[in-house]
């Protein structure tokens, strides 16, 4: 006989291990598709040998990003149709479908096109890849304050997303470079476009595997035919604006991601061309996220003790240390200048590590600060303008490291046969790059983000959410 769950005064089963593992297994199908967007500036200057230009194609296509994000997250919110089990995994299912080859139409390899063909082929598969990852990912992100309205339920949540999106990335980042690269650390670009609809496949089984496993314990009332107000998309932005916790987290993740992605192709090339061996790459960084895997479990414990806000901060200064520390370089690329990197990377990433896995407990806090400033419940708008700034960062940011990669003699032509001046240079841009990403990150943090624990506690109070909460989290995760 099968055994049945145990429910709630609310006839909902209990919060557990069944929804980390499910909202972990929707951030890992996110990141099988984003992922591989760290290697598009390599296959676009390296293997189809558009450099500036890509630059440019990667600023235009934000025009995109500027009417995609808010766009659909107000189609989200505004959207009163009464659903099966829940609006925000009808729009995550949908999502996923078309993520399975929406990856894939931003590596189509070919590279003896005509400059303005390639101009085309880029821009028209970003906005399909950006079009479904968008359904797929401002609704999960909104999710999270759904799941449960138990602040240390949210912090699990929060930690068990962070594995999803470490053994998301794990995976193209161990394996990928030695399937991409050839003997002599030059890209091949049919090998990337494989790659990406295997990963957009296995991205599909993660997100339906979070989709069975769901489930909705925080219900938002839809009465059809209802009479409401018209959705004001400036006033929703106005809101966000105003809403301290949502711009100080939106700056900070930007600062994130100009780290993660600006200085992603810089950190190849340093190990095409100052290294000599891109392969190991992919193994470096994934040494890197030791301190994360290790962090993880402590999240709620340390939350407990520190709160949300004061540990991210802390992280964010480990971060600028560490940033500090990769401007030392060695005479002549020594054995001990290999060392000294990576020390440096394992302590940036563990204080990106720190606050990458409170940051979407964080997001949920901020959602539930425009309720208690505004009276209005906005997970979709501003869940949806949180993550245009996130795209915003992942644009502009290796766009323009781009333009000074090329300033610093980068040519993408030469693949993995960089000027010895050249790999110095990346060097040196790869550190500035993290410093920057740190010093922003504290900036939204320590700055910016004003839920302190007692400022927390008041607001829980206010929502009539479990004040308790910051004790509880001292409770294990399972």
């Amino acid at each position: 006989m099968k055994k049945q769950p145990k429910l709630d005064a609310n006839g909902k089963r209990l919060f557990g291990m069944r929804d980390c593992l499910a909202y972990a297994a929707g951030d890992l199908g996110c990141n099988m598709s984003f992922a591989l967007k760290s290697t598009m500036l390599i296959f676009w200057t390296q293997f189809m040998q558009m450099d500036l230009w890509y630059a440019l194609l990667l600023v235009i296509v934000q025009i995109w990003d500027a009417i995609n994000d808010p766009l659909i997250g107000s189609i989200i919110d505004s959207d009163r149709r009464k659903y099966k089990r829940n609006k925000f995994l009808a729009y995550i299912w949908f999502g996923s479908i078309g993520l399975i080859v929406g990856g894939a139409c931003c590596f189509l390899p070919f590279p003896n096109a005509h400059p303005i063909a390639k101009g085309i082929i880029f821009i028209a598969g970003y906005v399909v890849w950006d079009a479904f990852y968008t359904i797929a990912n401002v609704p999960y992100g909104s999710l999270l304050s759904l799941i449960s309205d138990d602040v240390k339920d949210r912090a699990s949540l929060s930690a068990w997303r962070s594995i999803g999106s470490i053994f998301g990335n794990m995976l193209p980042m161990v394996i990928l470079p030695f399937i991409m690269y050839d003997e002599n650390d030059n890209l091949i670009g049919e090998r990337v476009f494989i790659a990406a609809l295997v990963m957009g496949a296995l991205g599909f089984v993660c997100f339906q595997f979070m989709i069975r496993n769901t489930e909705i314990r925080v219900e938002t009332d839809v009465v059809l035919n209802e009479e409401k107000p018209k959705f004001n998309v400036l006033k929703a932005f106005g809101n966000f604006i105003k809403n301290r916790p949502a711009v100080g987290a939106t700056v900070a993740a930007m600062g994130m991601f100009i780290g993660m992605q600006g200085a992603a192709a810089a950190v190849t090339v340093i190990f095409q061309s100052y290294y000599n061996n891109v392969q190991i790459s992919g193994v470096v960084q994934l040494f890197a996220m030791i301190p994360i895997v290790c962090f993880t479990p402590l999240a709620r414990k340390m939350v407990a003790k520190f709160g949300k806000k004061e540990l991210a901060t802390f992280g964010s200064l480990c971060s600028i240390g560490a940033g500090l520390g990769l401007f030392i370089i060695t005479p002549n690329n020594t054995n001990l200048d290999l060392i000294l990197y990576i020390v440096f990377q394992l302590i940036f990433s563990l204080g990106l590590g720190i606050y990458s896995t409170v940051s979407w407990a964080m997001m949920g806090d901020a959602i539930d600060y425009n309720e208690w400033k505004t009276g209005t419940r906005e997970e979709g708008t501003v869940y949806s303008l949180h993550s245009f700034f996130r795209k915003l960062a992942q644009g502009l940011g290796p766009s323009l490291i781009l333009v000074i990669m090329v300033a610093f003699g980068y040519v993408g032509e030469n693949e993995g046969n960089q000027l010895w001046e050249v790999a110095v240079n990346m060097r040196y841009i790869v550190a500035a790059t993290y410093l920057f990403s740190a010093v922003l990150q504290f900036i939204g943090l320590g700055l910016i983000y004003n839920l302190d624990k007692k400022s927390l506690k008041k607001m829980n109070e206010a929502l009539g959410r479990d004040v308790e909460a910051d004790d509880a989290m001292a409770i294990p995760m399972e």
